[in-house]
């Protein structure tokens, strides 16, 4: 693939240059949140794309962060590949990392492992691969964006086959709240015929991965009261109505073992089997510090909807508890959802299912009289976030994203059809037929933690892939 050897020849030449401005970004503060950095992070990128030849521009629309968009033509005819990475990024302690957050640090290894610092080379000085770049932002998610100017400056100017655009977010680590308003705004100008987002680490393996999906999510919060104080358990303990226990086997009942939710009323879509058979083929992560449970991975499971049980609360234990029957209890819940569910519909089911178990509903905590009339008493709230997207493994738009990712790797992909997180990819799909992740950063880039870093050779795999992609 000329476009490959072109960029890795660049990329061998002048990888002190890369690195220097890569470190440059990486200077700058983007904490999420903080309009001043992350604003000088926006008109950085956006003034090294118009370097570059690129038409770039930067927008905001009031109350948002800034975002970066453009276009790279590519020759008539060819494909459309849309970009995304995000340059904001989590808050950093200063004081919990071994170097400061946004001065870089090139490291000759994993700081686990011992790893020393070493001096930025200079012009003709050689790059070893497995140096580490320390700071915040330089995996989770500047790296992607590092891997993109440097594949441009690989083609030194030449028309690239197939054409480029990039959206790149400011408020990525906020929950992205108004990429949905962005890119209506931008339809007309995004429009691809697939979309790639580069976000989040290889496999734990340190194989590359092609992502085709990803679960929704939504937040929901129940509230089930007894008593109007606190009452004595010895006195009454038998008599009142326990909100503890009763939420314990409400919540118990809305799951089966595996935390596939069984609500009345919430229909489950089956996963195609294509999806199933590429996820039975994804090699689990490894030791976790527990047992595996027998049955399927976790990658076919990541296929099903969850309902996790994040936490309970009702009266005090160890030291601070009391013998009291609580007079309220509340559970807090994350419902995953696969594509073809909607996080209002399933909100909406679980209502329906604790009506149903004998509840009496209310969309406040409880006056007098409504205790005295019910025994069981319950207050659901829900936040419904975004939708599951699934792309079928096999679409044809994305064989050559695939192509380009063993191509840059040197070995296949492993193809994992949905990750069991949840990021708000359904919003490309307004943008094109289909929408993959493919994560450039380290497995073990300690994401969102102090000391996060990212693994030359990862920036250099990045490149690479950009490269193939533009060829």
């Amino acid at each position: 693939m000329q476009a490959l050897d072109e960029a890795r020849r660049y990329r061998e030449s002048v990888g002190p240059a890369i690195l220097a401005s890569f470190a440059e970004l990486l200077s700058i503060p983007n904490v999420a949140g903080t309009p001043g950095g992350i604003d000088r992070n926006a008109i950085w990128i956006r003034d090294e794309l118009m370097r570059r030849g690129v038409r770039a521009a930067v927008t905001q629309i009031p109350g948002a962060a800034p975002l970066v968009f453009g276009r790279v033509d590519g020759a008539p005819g060819g494909p459309t590949i849309g970009f995304y990475a995000h340059f904001d990024g989590q808050p950093a302690d200063g004081l919990a990392w071994t170097d400061p957050p946004f001065t870089p640090t090139l490291r000759d290894g994993r700081l686990e492992d011992g790893g020393r610092v070493v001096d930025w080379p200079g012009p003709g000085q050689p790059v070893d691969p497995e140096w580490r770049i320390y700071a915040r932002g330089s995996a989770d998610d500047r790296g992607a964006v590092a891997a993109l100017l440097g594949a441009l400056d690989a083609r030194q100017g030449r028309v690239p086959q197939a054409s480029l655009v990039f959206l790149l977010e400011g408020e990525e680590e906020q929950g992205s709240p108004h990429l949905g308003e962005y890119v209506g705004l931008l339809a007309g100008r995004l429009a691809a015929d697939i979309w790639m987002l580069c976000d989040g680490p290889v496999h734990q393996s340190g194989r590359p991965q092609v992502v085709f999906g990803v679960r929704g999510i939504a937040d929901v919060e129940i509230t089930v009261f007894g008593p109007a104080a606190d009452l004595h358990s010895g006195h009454y303990g038998n008599w009142a109505p326990n909100p503890a226990v009763l939420l314990s086997d409400l919540v118990t009942g809305m799951r089966d073992q595996h935390g596939v939710p069984t609500v009345d009323g919430l229909e489950i879509p089956e996963p195609s089997e294509a999806a199933m058979t590429a996820a039975a083929l994804v090699p689990d992560p490894g030791d976790l510090g527990f047992p595996a449970p027998e049955g399927p991975s976790l990658w076919e499971r990541n296929l099903r909807p969850l309902l996790n049980i994040r936490g309970l609360r009702a009266g005090d234990v160890g030291e601070a508890a009391r013998n009291v029957v609580p007079g309220s209890a509340v559970a807090s819940l994350d419902l995953r959802l696969v594509a073809g569910q909607d996080p209002v519909a399933v909100i909406e089911a679980i209502e329906r299912h604790v009506a149903a178990r004998g509840f009496h509903l209310v969309g406040e905590p409880p006056d007098a009289e409504t205790r005295r009339r019910h025994r069981r008493i319950a207050m659901v709230s829900g936040r419904p976030s975004y939708p599951g997207v699934l792309t079928p493994p096999d679409h044809p738009a994305a064989a050559g994203i695939l192509a380009a990712v063993e191509a840059a790797a040197g070995e296949p992909p492993i193809i994992v059809p949905s990750f069991g997180s949840s990021v708000p990819l359904h919003h490309f799909e307004r943008l094109a037929p289909a929408a993959v992740i493919v994560p450039i950063a380290n497995h073990d880039n300690h994401q969102h933690a102090p000391d996060e870093n990212l693994k030359v050779a990862n920036l250099w795999y990045g490149i690479d892939l950009i490269a193939a992609l533009l060829g």
